[in-house]
Order: structure tokens, then sequence, then C-alpha cells
């Protein structure tokens, strides 16, 4: 049920995040040493530019993980408002342009 208001309800799967941009750590050091030794510093610099990301993505993520369940909320926490009571809110339909014409039934 979509209320309009996910972009402000959204969940993260932080613990996901953190191992992927831990992997990503790993890989941005290992590459920036890497090219370094065998004298390739434009790779070097990139691999360096992406370790930097990498930190900031994790020193966020584990930011959000500390905050606790107002930034991962758990899972007796509803990711949307609960609806009022009564129906959902439907849009009226626009009017048909033509008319709809009778199906055609087998015999």
């Amino acid at each position: 049920m979509r209320t309009g208001s996910e972009p402000a309800t959204a969940r993260s799967a932080l613990r996901a995040r953190f191992w992927l941009s831990l992997w990503g750590l790993v890989w941005a050091i290992f590459g920036t040493a890497a090219f370094a030794l065998v004298g390739r510093p434009g790779w070097a610099a990139a691999c360096g530019v992406l370790w930097l990301v990498a930190t900031v993505d994790m020193i966020m993520i584990l930011r959000h993980m500390r905050q606790g369940p107002h930034y991962q909320p758990g899972r007796d926490v509803p990711p949307y408002p609960p609806p009022e009571d009564g129906p959902p809110y439907r849009p009226p339909q626009a009017a048909r342009p033509f008319p709809r014409l009778p199906r055609h039934r087998h015999p």
C-alpha cells in the first residue's frame, strides 16, 4: 500500500550497506597500494578517491546504526503511518472519450 510518504519513511538495510562498504574499502586500499607500487599514479589517485568515498559512506552508515530505531526501525515499527478508518482514497476516473463497446461473446 502506497501512502505518499515513502521517501520520508524509507528503510535501509544498514548492515548490508556496512559490509558492502567494508568490501569496497578493502579493495580501494588494495588498489591504491598496488597501483602506487607499480607506478600508475592516475589509477592510484582514482582508487584513493574511491577509498575516501567508501570511508565517508562507512562513517555515515555507522552513524545511522548508532542513532538507533529512529533511523533504522525494528520489525514492530510500521514503515508508514497507519491508514485512517475508511476506504483508501481513489482519484475519480476520467470519462472515456468513446463509449465502451460490448464484448464479443462466443457461443
